[in-house]
């Protein structure tokens, strides 16, 4: 089995993201940094590392839906910070499926399904992610409608999104991409600045009534559904 195949069946990563963590430096084979993406690996004979720690085959694929509190950060390991795997407590390793930055909260997804991970990771899969956002200023017909058709961050132009007002200062946004900080560079291109952002679903999954810092597990259902997008 390839490496990065590997990397994913273990619930370790995305395939892509395996290769960045081969290319990088960060996987050994019984003691060897391992960088050659085509590296061929036996699992029954074969000790897989990742950052120091043992890597096996998944025994049993983990769903999760978590509502992020604000000041933990979307990550698996970060110094001198709260991360969200603080608030998970089960046996099985998982990672965060895509990010909610440190000052957000809502809904974040996590599993040890790679194949899952990387397919809700990339935004060809065209599934959608739901904000409840709020913004310091009042927001304009017109802000609202340069917001849906797309603007311009970091030198590319966002992909048009679904953007409703529920006030004059609160919005719902629906996007199917998700670059870092999007809906803030976003609202901060219009010339505003957001106060509050909460993740209220992705594709089939909400948030409902779940609150923050709990987590539940995903109901067969709704992983049949997730996993039919």
């Amino acid at each position: 089995m390839r490496l990065q195949k590997f990397l994913s069946a273990a619930g370790v990563c995305s395939r892509r993201k395996g290769e960045e963590y081969i290319q990088a430096g960060k996987i050994t084979v019984n003691g060897n940094v391992a960088t050659q993406l085509g590296f061929k690996v036996d699992t029954n004979k074969d000790r897989i590392e990742f950052q120091g720690n043992l890597v096996t085959l998944a025994q049993k694929e983990v769903y999760i839906a978590l509502h992020k509190p604000m000041g933990y950060v979307t990550s698996c390991n970060q110094k001198n910070q709260k991360i969200v795997l603080d608030l998970i407590g089960v046996k099985e390793r998982v990672y965060p499926v895509g990010r909610l930055d440190k000052d957000s909260t809502g809904l974040l997804l996590l599993t040890n399904d790679g194949s899952l991970h990387q397919k809700l990771s990339h935004p060809s899969y065209n599934h959608e992610k739901e904000y409840d956002v709020s913004v310091e200023l009042p927001i304009s017909d017109k802000d609202l409608q340069r917001m849906s058709e797309g603007v311009s961050i970091l030198g590319r132009k966002t992909r048009s999104a679904i953007v409703t007002r529920r006030s004059e200062k609160r919005l719902q946004i629906i996007l199917k991409e998700g670059r870092n900080r999007q809906i803030r560079r976003m609202v901060e291109e219009i010339g505003n600045r957001v106060t509050k952002l909460k993740r209220v679903r992705i594709a089939n999954i909400s948030l409902g009534e779940l609150k923050v810092g709990k987590w539940r597990y995903l109901t067969k259902n709704e992983i049949k559904t997730l996993r039919g997008q």
